[in-house]
């Protein structure tokens, strides 16, 4: 995510805005061999604070511009005149004409994108190999890279040859998956970069932190990186005025070399790898305060797409940690306030490949909203994910967007607050009492119409099939949204009888 969140004001929506630096987003990758299903699964929540994301489709064009230049830093490059239908959530705002900040997507050949996670290049790597001012960054990423790969490794070596001509501006960790296989990506300094290939039957929960380690660029089935990497090293590692570290013996160690692992690391990295991990594989006992984890695990169960969707949606959720209770040792959760949107893209393989791409889209905080299916060979997106003028307009009730940030700041403002329910006559709050019930109903009437469509779309082909997923998108945009809504007036008036006016506990009716 980029470098920089707005924070909103304490509570209220249309409160003013102010920078605070800070580096965002949690990445979740899940190999195939792991998935409950053969899916391959790349997830990633987006967090940068208050303003709307947008979910487009492109279409494919054997016509296209043969230039590109970014409007946010002036990255220019030339592009392929064939460009492939793909998918993007965008800022709700475009910046002179252009979308900027694409972040995820699916392609025509079901090759799945999700950029970036943000990282620090350590000093000693800057000086060695300083990020260019105008080179690619996070902005511009998914759309010169997405519509013209046609497979995950596809994906690494076209950003990787970018970024070794025309430099990078950010430190940064990108996905790229097809239903075969999952790579990851680090550009850790201005002209290197290295990835690696998800193990089919283990998974990684990736923070804000260089996790790459030491490379085998012999295996080039499992490993890549930018051209004479070990070479470059060990000379900076050598140079006296630079004194790089991650060089031993011929072997580079990614993260050693261009990454950090400090007391910020401690705090606001590391835990939610301990975190993810303590969800996925609670049988491996770990302290939240080691100073590095295993990056590749093998889960304790397969998982599925609503596993992933639960460590997304974590705060430590059922620990003395949870950013909901008491929030000891004040750790950075994975699930925060300032969530604009939670992807999880499955490119899934027990189904024909017209419909096997799904790209999940929970708006706002996902553990607050919820993960729609939308296919992704359709012609157009859902209406309320594309409404003009809602940028940073909490106002618009048309807006899929603040529909569901609306119901992330209530329950942010009111997360600690309890209440006897005198239905029950038992202590609940907000997310027991309204959000859970709802998500939880919401959540399995989704399924059924994914599984219910998926029959249907086995019927069908060619356009018509592309008419009837678009549809399909559209009914579940619309269902999920009319309840999320009816939610959100049940949260504001239970909300207003939190408000204390005496010291006596407060009860009230449904």
């Amino acid at each position: 995510m980029r470098k920089f969140i707005w924070a909103a004001g304490a509570l209220g929506l249309a409160a003013a805005f102010t920078a605070t630096p800070v580096k965002a987003c949690t990445t979740v990758v899940v190999g195939k061999k792991a998935t409950t299903d053969g899916s391959t699964l790349v997830a990633r929540n987006e967090d940068i604070g208050a303003w709307s994301k947008h979910f487009y489709v492109h279409q494919a064009t054997s016509n296209g511009p043969t230039t590109y230049v970014s409007e946010d830093n002036g990255f220019k490059t030339s592009l392929p005149k064939t460009a492939l239908r793909y998918t993007s959530t965008p800022d709700g705002e475009q910046v002179n004409g252009q979308w900027i900040f694409g972040e995820s997507g699916i392609n025509s050949e079901n090759v799945a994108m999700s950029a970036t996670e943000s990282g620090t290049t350590n000093k000693k790597g800057l000086k060695a190999d300083n990020l260019v001012k105008n080179g690619i960054s996070e902005a511009s990423m998914l759309d010169v890279i997405l519509p013209y790969i046609h497979s995950a490794k596809e994906g690494v070596q076209r950003l990787g040859q970018i970024v070794e001509k025309q430099g990078s501006a950010e430190n940064n960790g990108v996905s790229f998956s097809d239903k075969n296989e999952i790579w990851y990506m680090e550009i850790g300094s201005g002209h290197t970069w290295a990835a690696v290939r998800v193990p089919d039957n283990k998974y990684a929960v990736i923070p804000n932190q260089m996790v790459i380690g030491k490379l085998n660029l012999k295996d080039s089935k499992n490993y890549m990186a930018s051209t004479n990497l070990v070479k470059k090293v060990k000379a900076w590692s050598q140079n006296k005025k630079i004194k790089l570290a991650g060089y031993v013996k011929g072997t580079v160690n990614y993260s050693k070399a261009f990454g950090t692992n400090d007391k910020t690391d401690a705090i606001y990295n590391r835990p939610r790898m301990w975190d993810g991990q303590r969800i996925l594989t609670p049988s491996k006992k770990q302290s939240i305060t080691k100073k590095s984890y295993t990056l590749f695990l093998k889960p304790d169960k397969k998982v599925s797409p609503a596993k992933v969707g639960q460590v997304l949606s974590s705060h430590f959720t059922g620990t003395k940690y949870s950013s909901y209770g008491k929030w000891k040792g004040g750790y950075r959760p994975i699930n925060v306030p300032t969530d604009v949107e939670s992807h999880i893209l499955q490119i899934r393989s027990n189904v024909p490949k017209e419909y096997a791409a799904i790209q999940w889209l929970a708006m706002a905080s996902p553990a607050n909203s919820v993960y729609l299916p939308f296919y992704t060979n359709i012609s157009d997106t859902p209406s309320q994910y594309k409404v003009d003028g809602d940028y940073q307009d909490p106002t618009n009730t048309k807006s899929a967007y603040w529909t569901y940030k609306t119901t992330a700041m209530v329950i942010e403002a009111y997360k600690h607050k309890k209440f006897i329910d005198s239905s029950t006559g038992k202590k609940t709050d907000l997310i027991y009492k309204d959000v859970n019930p709802t998500k939880k109903a919401v959540t399995k009437q989704l399924k059924a119409n994914l599984a219910q469509s998926d029959k249907v779309a086995k019927t069908l082909s060619g356009d018509k099939l592309t008419a009837y997923l678009t549809e399909q998108n559209q009914k579940n945009a619309d269902y999920a949204q009319k309840k999320w809504q009816t939610m959100n007036n049940s949260l504001i008036v239970h909300s207003n009888k939190l408000a204390p006016v005496t010291k006596s506990k407060l009860t009230f009716n449904k």
